[in-house]
């Protein structure tokens, strides 16, 4: 196996924003379709322009040894790629040794057979989408997906000894009424609970502004009910946590529209096909793939090198009546 120096500068950009943390998409695929994510008709990447796992392992490698210390695997949906938790656990034998984490984004459809595998690689806390507990409502807002899945999901994260964060996109007219009620049932299940606010990322068939909630104005009811106390918590994404008065729960807000987090962001994401995106909200990227299968790793780090010159000062993001998409590929191409 090929060696990076460690001894190399570690990642930083042109704002000096310290890189450290890595989120790698794994696969486009997805078993449901969420309606804010993608459309309900997706044209997926054909498999061999998809890296293979021993290539996400090998990249991985030299972003670690150039300082990154937490990857998140993401999708798509992690979990349905084929042999996932080798990758995990090839990825987790950094862990202590340059790695302080591994962790996945889960959609919770199938973490009931992997949660245990997924703990045993190294994997101490996952984040698991959940936009309604209502099974009528999960499966319009997933395009029919099965609530009772992702329920055995969590099941089995408890049991395996993984802390749970729950995803709740916050969308005016389907869940608002939801909000609250699952910041309950998270503090009685002994999970976190993060809002997001819904963002314009490739055209899913639908106007995104009909069902934009802001934040601050769900702040605003929940603090009918609790108080709220901003606290110093972090688990290196754009989460702002809260203390929730009368609950263990911890409450984070990811505000990308009425609150940026631009100014110390530390993340990188790199595709399923090997591109870096340095920003969610552009389009600009450095593609990884050919420079890799060609050259191996000696030939990817000028190219990191350059990502990280190009990366922005803050996303483009915008929503409103009309408004088109800030870019055309679909969250599920980079995770989030």
């Amino acid at each position: 196996m090929e060696t990076v120096d460690p001894a190399r500068t570690a990642l930083t950009d042109a704002l000096g924003r310290r890189i450290s943390y890595l989120r790698i998409s794994v696969t486009d695929r997805c078993d449901l379709r969420c309606r804010y994510c993608m459309a309900e008709r997706m044209t997926f990447l054909p498999r061999n322009e998809v890296l293979t796992l021993e290539e996400i392992a090998l990249l991985a490698d030299l972003f670690i040894a150039r300082g990154v210390r937490k990857i998140r695997l993401t999708g798509g949906e992690p979990l349905v790629r084929r042999d996932i938790v080798d990758l995990v656990r090839r990825i987790g034998r950094h862990l202590g040794g340059g790695l302080d984490e591994v962790t996945l984004t889960t959609n919770g459809t199938r973490l009931a057979q992997h949660a245990q595998a997924l703990a045993d690689a190294g994997v101490r806390r996952v984040n698991v989408s959940l936009d309604s507990r209502d099974p009528e409502r999960f499966a319009h807002v997933t395009r029919g997906g099965d609530i009772r899945a992702v329920l055995d999901g969590l099941d089995a994260a408890r049991e395996a000894g993984l802390a749970v964060k729950i995803n709740m996109v916050a969308l005016k007219g389907i869940n608002e009424d939801e909000i609250l009620p699952m910041l309950h049932w998270c503090d009685a299940q002994g999970f976190d609970l993060s809002l997001i606010e819904t963002m314009p990322l490739g055209e899913t068939g639908e106007d995104r502004t009909d069902h934009y909630l802001p934040l601050m104005q769900v702040a605003d009811a929940i603090r009918q009910h609790h108080a709220l106390s901003p606290i110093g918590y972090r688990t290196g994404g754009p989460s702002r946590y809260h203390a929730v008065q009368g609950l263990s729960a911890r409450l984070g807000l990811i505000t990308p529209l009425t609150n940026n987090f631009c100014a110390d962001c530390n993340r990188m994401r790199m595709t399923c096909e090997g591109k870096i995106f340095m920003c969610l909200g552009h389009e600009d990227h450095v593609d990884l793939k050919a420079a890799f299968r060609e050259g191996g790793l000696g030939a990817v780090e000028p190219l990191i090198d350059r990502a990280l010159r190009l990366k922005p000062a803050k996303h483009d993001f915008h929503i409103g009546a009309g408004a088109s998409a800030a870019v055309k590929r679909h969250m599920s191409v980079t995770g989030g």
